[in-house]
């Protein structure tokens, strides 16, 4: 694909993501309304020409502001062709933006997974809906594997759904290490057992590396976005039985920061 692309929203993720498709020779630009180097606050100087928007903002409100309100790119931005959403937003919002974009832009889902960590590297993993061959070669830039879930939609569903097994894992991966406190029984041990044991999962298989691995509930920090994401996931529950999911939710709600073990 040719054309500039913007990236709406340079934190954690999206910093490395505009990073990437600079590195890979795209032509990318990046906003957010903090003062970052390298990225720009001048709304006007970042519609201007822009023909792909991958927004990765933190929620519907801030996804609203760039879209419609504050920032308003749907209409701001008039050479824009397909706007990418790779925040993890409720699936019922996100189908519902169609209704609210012109037909002429192109809206695909391509929510990622990896944390700072591979959003840094270009090894992210996204999951899409909707028309994401159109920007294949970008998310090649951004990510090592791509999985093509299904209609627009179809990536945020499997997204949240995801994220709602990585907030279970981190949940009880944190629990279990601080039961092994108690006990005195060596967090690098343990981690090590569990990596090569059928406890194994993400976030203890990456504790050292996920930049979250040790922090508290904040609203503003990626534990209070898992929070957040599981939201997003009992969004579509319907008539289903969300009590694990809602006791999963409040133990991340409840999480305090740990400490890292005394060097020896």
């Amino acid at each position: 694909m040719t054309g500039i692309i913007g990236v709406a929203g340079c934190g954690r993720m999206g910093f490395g993501m505009l990073t990437n498709l600079r590195r890979a020779g795209f032509d990318a630009r990046g906003f957010d309304i903090r003062q970052i180097e390298g990225v720009g606050r001048d709304i006007h100087a970042f519609a201007d020409g822009l023909e792909t928007l991958i927004t990765v903002v933190r929620d519907t409100d801030e996804t609203d502001a760039v879209l419609f309100d504050d920032q308003a790119l749907v209409t701001r931005a008039s050479a824009l062709q397909r706007v990418v959403i790779s925040s993890t937003l409720s699936p019922r919002y996100v189908k519902g933006l169609r209704g609210r974009m012109p037909g002429h832009i192109a809206l695909i889902d391509a929510p990622m997974s990896g944390a700072q960590v591979k959003a840094d590297a270009g090894t992210l993993t996204f999951m899409t809906g909707g028309p994401a061959d159109q920007v294949q070669t970008a998310l090649a830039a951004m990510g090592s594997e791509i999985h093509h879930m299904g209609d627009y939609g179809a990536g945020m569903t499997a997204k949240v759904l995801n994220n709602l097994l990585a907030a279970s894992h981190t949940a009880m991966t944190r629990l279990v290490l601080d039961w092994a406190d108690a006990q005195g029984v060596d967090e690098g041990k343990l981690l090590a057992l569990i990596n090569a044991a059928s406890g194994q999962n993400w976030l203890a298989s990456g504790f050292d590396e996920i930049e979250f691995a040790r922090d508290g509930y904040s609203e503003d920090n990626s534990i209070g976005i898992l929070f957040k994401d599981v939201a997003a996931a009992l969004d579509i529950a319907g008539a289903a039985d969300t009590t694990l999911p809602r006791a999963v939710q409040d133990a991340i709600r409840q999480l305090t920061p740990r400490p890292k073990p005394p060097v020896p």
